[in-house]
């Protein structure tokens, strides 16, 4: 029902559809007067009451609006005080009308649910067991990944580690023969 309204509400404010006398409906939670002109400075010709329909002429001046009201007057209101989607006084008769149809549909539902318990239980029983198959794989899937991030990172540290004591080896062994003595040469007059 929602998406109704919503796809409704949509459809009112598309451009193509914004002609003049077009149904409106004052909001519901409040009580306004009618203007004789665009402004509170004009003369009051009456009130509208809270979600009273209207039909809007299209003729905005500032921030009010002309409409033509359920009794035939025409006058300005703020624009404000304007809403294209229907008042709860018009939803509520159509609402009330479908929570009765979709009542005696679940009557007859529920008529027909005898038959339907044990399907149903079964259905729940495999339900149950489908999930907890899935939070079972799931907890599975979610080890596996952290052992094998676990596997990774102990990868990349042993091999740091190697390098490390391949570096440091390659630096003892530099330090050492920068201080090995340096062998003689022997005086070209000896034999």
């Amino acid at each position: 029902m929602l998406r109704l309204l919503i796809i409704a509400g949509m459809m009112l404010l598309s451009p193509s559809l914004l002609a003049a006398n077009q149904t409106r409906y004052i909001s519901d939670d409040v009580y306004i007067y009618l203007h004789g002109g665009a402004g509170t400075q004009f003369r009051i010709l009456g009130s509208v009451e809270a979600g009273q329909e209207v039909t809007s002429l299209n003729e905005t001046q500032g921030d009010y609006s002309k409409i033509i009201d359920h009794k035939g007057r025409e006058g300005w209101i703020q624009s404000k005080m304007l809403s294209a989607k229907p008042s709860l006084r018009v939803q509520l008769p159509a609402i009330q009308a479908e929570l009765e149809q979709t009542k005696a549909k679940l009557e007859a539902a529920l008529d027909s649910s005898d038959s339907n318990a044990q399907e149903l239980s079964q259905v729940k029983s495999q339900l149950a067991a489908a999930q907890k198959a899935l939070d079972s794989a799931t907890n599975e899937r979610d080890s596996a990944k952290a052992k094998l991030a676990s596997m990774q990172k102990n990868e990349r540290f042993e091999m740091w580690k190697q390098g490390g004591y391949i570096a440091a080896g390659g630096l003892i062994l530099g330090i050492i023969l920068v201080y090995l003595p340096k062998p003689q040469r022997k005086p070209k007059n000896r034999w």
